[in-house]
């Protein structure tokens, strides 16, 4: 029955909703239209504000770029992919080796959701070879449910890096979320994704969904495997280079001289970075995540050519970021520059109190992550009203940021958007996994919703 109903869902999704792109256009209509009719702003100044904030995301579009191409270059080392045949050999059933997908999913999620998406996806075929009887939709599906649940709440969540890197926001947006109390608006990690309050909520999530997963993949004669979907799991064999033939001027592209003083000189910067911090912990930015990945995958790839050739296999997972990102800095800049900030803060004032209020930004969250599918971008449309709202409200503000991540990770599960650099890779379409992420959506809804209020409970303005 589950079966059914995720195929029906997933045909109706591909049929009825649109590219990303298209959200991304119509939610600056939509705001123009918003800051026109409900503020006191005239059409120029609208006009000035979304120029003025289109090209204000510059770094951050970098930023999150390189997320992506960092960890599709770790994932697809050969070290990693060793690694990644060792532990597609431990499950022995369909099930067990779709839950354990998930898990991995997730797992590895926490630490870069840009890696995860690639690393799933590649454990994912190879499960595949040893387990020739799973039903390769829901192994699939599994493959995503990292950004579909704990992701936000991991060292690349986007809305509490934002939050802890200077200049990851525009200073407008910073100076509200800083509202007085908190010196430069800056919210450390230690007051986001490492409250005990957030860990917890994580390991609720990851056990849920893997059960949720486990129980969701069908049964022996309703399967579809990758033969029965006419998808080729043979991956072509890397080209082996004879050193002896290799021109002198390309020697030192197949070299693993520059890449390790390369690794030398960037790890001695990092060790020296977190040991003058204060605290190592906050001291974490996206970009010494990033430059810890970079690092790690050049040492894993050892020459250059290798190194060159995973980024330029990871750059066409870039470009829907590169594209979008603009559009929705010119949003945040007619919402902030407009006021209309102001207007949208006290509606969330007026439909919930302290108690509620992680709940509802949760669901506004997820909401309009299915318009917008890119937590970063998205939390810089939202950071001024919600946290406007949350000074007002007295309500924790590291524990809003958690609560809008667990919101906007739900999202995903709804919207393509992210899944697109991995079904390429899968050789798959949308609607052949959206059903079963749509399940997902439907039982970890109530769960998240739970937790960030009851949590949120335990916590106590401003942080």
């Amino acid at each position: 029955m589950i079966g059914r109903a995720a195929l029906a869902l997933t045909a109706w999704t591909e049929r009825w909703i649109p590219d990303a792109f298209i959200f991304a256009l119509a939610a600056t209509v939509i705001v123009v239209v918003a800051a026109l009719t409900w503020t006191g702003a005239t059409a120029g100044q609208i006009v000035d504000a979304w120029g003025g904030g289109f090209w204000g995301l510059i770094p951050f579009t970098m930023q999150m770029s390189l997320v992506i191409i960092t960890g599709h270059v770790l994932a697809t080392s050969a070290p990693m992919r060793t690694v990644i045949r060792a532990i597609a050999g431990w499950p022995q059933t369909p099930r067990g080796a779709v839950a354990m997908v998930a898990f991995f999913a997730m797992a590895s999620s926490w630490f870069n959701w840009g890696f995860s998406l690639v690393f799933s996806a590649v454990l994912a075929r190879e499960v595949a070879r040893r387990v020739p009887r799973v039903d390769y939709r829901a192994l699939a599906a599994a493959t995503f449910l990292g950004l579909g649940s704990i992701w936000a709440q991991g060292l690349s969540g986007s809305a509490a890096l934002q939050m802890a890197t200077p200049g990851a926001l525009q200073p407008q947006i910073r100076e509200i979320v800083s509202g007085g109390v908190i010196p430069g608006g800056l919210i450390p990690f230690t007051h986001t994704i490492f409250l005990w309050q957030s860990l917890v909520a994580v390991i609720i999530e990851v056990v849920v969904v893997t059960l949720l997963m486990w129980l969701a993949t069908p049964p022996a004669g309703r399967t579809r495997t990758a033969a029965d979907l006419g998808i080729d799991l043979v991956d072509p064999e890397p080209p082996v280079i004879n050193r002896r033939q290799v021109p002198p001027g390309a020697w030192l592209e197949h070299s693993a001289i520059l890449p390790l003083f390369i690794v030398a000189l960037g790890g001695t910067y990092l060790v020296r970075y977190f040991m003058r911090a204060p605290d190592a912990i906050n001291a974490i930015t996206v970009d010494t995540v990033n430059l810890t990945f970079l690092l790690l995958g050049i040492l894993l790839h050892r020459t250059p050519a290798r190194l060159m050739h995973a980024v330029q296999a990871a750059t066409p997972a870039v470009w829907g970021v590169v594209l979008q990102f603009p559009f929705y800095a010119g949003i945040a800049g007619v919402i902030t520059g407009t006021h209309l900030s102001q207007q949208l803060a006290t509606v969330f004032v007026g439909i919930s109190n302290a108690t509620t209020f992680p709940a509802v930004v949760a669901v506004y969250s997820a909401v309009l992550g299915v318009f917008v599918p890119s937590g970063g971008s998205k939390w810089i449309i939202e950071a001024p009203y919600v946290m406007a709202a949350a000074h007002e409200l007295k309500v924790h503000l590291g524990w809003v940021v958690v609560a809008y991540d667990l919101g906007e990770a739900l999202a995903n599960l709804l919207q393509p958007f992210w899944m697109l650099p991995i079904l390429g890779m899968l050789g798959l379409r949308a609607r052949d996994v959206m059903g079963y992420t749509f399940v997902v959506f439907l039982v970890l809804t109530p769960v998240v919703l739970i937790l960030v209020t009851v949590l949120g409970m335990t916590l106590r303005y401003p942080l």
